[in-house]
């Protein structure tokens, strides 16, 4: 919603515009909005995030000693050692179809992220629209008083009149009298007034959230007398233009698309999932060795178990073996020389999973008429707000008119009762009658032309019309 540019503003003083801001920045369903648009944005990136490839790295480090050990270099046992080993695993995997589950998850986390935010504006809107009312309010008990001021003088200048008549003897003293009482009634109405603004002021600083022990004037607004000329939109011109502008509208459009895209989503575990995985992995160990040098010279006899007969003789046959040097096989040559790779293409069928397809689409289907519904309410409801605004707006314009008409003629009447109260034609009780009515008529002249004014710019809302006065 568009809010006009106020004149510019004093020291101390809040515009409109201000106050708008200040309350959209502390209005608490306002910041949960923002809370809600910043989940559901997370909420999107991370259901994009999943349409990419899966990554993981995996490292083990064992340490083991004392009795026989598996080596995992050759997977022998040997002797009682302490066993130092490292294993280190990378795998890696993509989904390449899965129903399109993943895309029509994006596209409802999209629509309801756009949803949202259109429900945010639509709070905001709200807000906004509130503090408008109440910032029109006091602007109605400023001039109310100004109102009560003026009458409070004019019954003083009267005063000063009848004491000159009642020294002179022209008048009974008694109506000095009934023109103090009605100046003291003047006095009562000044500081009805001010009460009323003090109300008015407190409505303000709550719709802002703002304590009440905070000092607050507002910039005063030149409202000129509204035109009682016929509204120019019907109802439904202004319902089919809000149709396409009023944000919670479209926010719940938003919702059925989302939830039309829940559906699709559903549906796509009724389909097979084909999916590609890849895998590296390497290991060390402290019992991986090999020969580095061997030593010709120094040969030693080791038995083979067989045996010759040579003279009658049963000897038993040796092998020479020259003696050699072995070292442990270095780090970076084991991750080298053990690497294993591995590629797996998978493909899942679902045929009985406890009809949770099934279930999971039905679901997702009451979602979809419920967000139908709720549209459907919403549209409904802003038909009815616009005809009720509308029908205020008649009303407050009949108002308006009707009340402009009455203090004409009650100034008219004020005036002639004055001019024969100063001529002793008529006693003060008859002048007071006659200033309280117009008095009176005046008050109401100002209610129901901030009224009016206040009506036709909810019609104007509702055509996305900015707020100027």
């Amino acid at each position: 919603m568009a809010v006009a540019q106020p004149a510019p503003n004093t020291p101390n003083r809040l515009s409109l515009e201000q106050c708008v801001d200040i309350a959209l920045k502390n209005n608490i369903q306002v910041r949960q909005g923002q809370l809600t648009v910043e989940n559901t944005d997370l909420t999107l990136k991370q259901s994009r995030n999943n349409l990419l490839p899966t990554a993981t790295f995996q490292a083990n480090q064992s340490l083991s000693g004392g009795g026989r050990q598996i080596d995992p270099f050759t997977n022998s046992v040997i002797p009682q050692s302490t066993v130092n080993s490292s294993n280190y695993g990378l795998s890696g995997g993509v989904t390449l179809f899965n129903g399109f589950f993943l895309r029509n998850t994006v596209k409802q986390n999209d629509l309801a992220l756009q949803a949202s935010q259109k429900e945010l504006a639509a709070t905001q809107n709200t807000v906004a629209l509130n503090v408008v009312q109440q910032y029109l309010n006091v602007l109605t008990g400023q001039e109310q008083l100004i109102v009560a001021q003026q009458q409070a003088a004019a019954t003083q200048a009267q005063l000063d009149r009848t004491q000159r008549l009642v020294n002179a003897g022209s008048v009974p003293e008694a109506s000095l009298y009934e023109v103090q009482a009605q100046l003291a009634n003047d006095e009562v109405a000044i500081v009805n007034a001010q009460n009323q603004i003090d109300l008015a002021k407190l409505a303000l600083l709550q719709a802002m959230n703002l304590p009440l022990g905070q000092p607050v004037d507002v910039v005063a607004v030149a409202v000129p007398d509204p035109s009682v000329t016929p509204y120019e939109a019907t109802p439904q011109q202004i319902y089919e233009i809000a149709l396409d502008n009023m944000p919670d509208v479209q926010g719940a459009e938003l919702r059925v698309r989302s939830a039309v895209a829940g559906v699709q989503a559903a549906r796509a575990n009724f389909y097979p999932i084909l999916a590609i995985n890849g895998n590296l992995n390497t290991l060390f160990t402290s019992t991986a060795t090999r020969t580095t040098s061997v030593d010709t010279t120094n040969i030693s006899l080791q038995p083979s178990g067989q045996f010759v007969i040579i003279n009658n003789e049963r000897l038993p046959v040796v092998s020479p073996i020259p003696r050699s040097t072995r070292a442990q096989v270095p780090y970076l040559d084991q991750l080298t020389n053990n690497l294993n790779r591995s590629a797996t293409l998978s493909l899942r069928v679902p045929i009985v999973n406890g009809f949770q397809a099934r279930n999971r689409v039905g679901i997702a289907k009451i979602q979809q008429l419920n967000a139908q519904l709720q549209a459907e309410s919403i549209r409904l409801q802003l038909r009815q707000n616009i005809e009720t605004a509308y029908t205020n707006m008649r009303a407050s314009a009949n108002r308006y008119r009707a009340t402009q008409a009455s203090v004409a003629s009650l100034e008219r009447a004020f005036q002639v009762a004055e001019s024969r109260l100063n001529a002793g034609a008529i006693n003060a009780t008859d002048y007071n009658v006659a200033k309280s009515n117009l008095d009176r008529a005046r008050a109401s002249l100002v209610q129901a032309k901030y009224e009016y004014v206040f009506r036709t710019k909810i019609l104007d809302f509702y055509q996305n019309k900015p707020l100027s006065f």
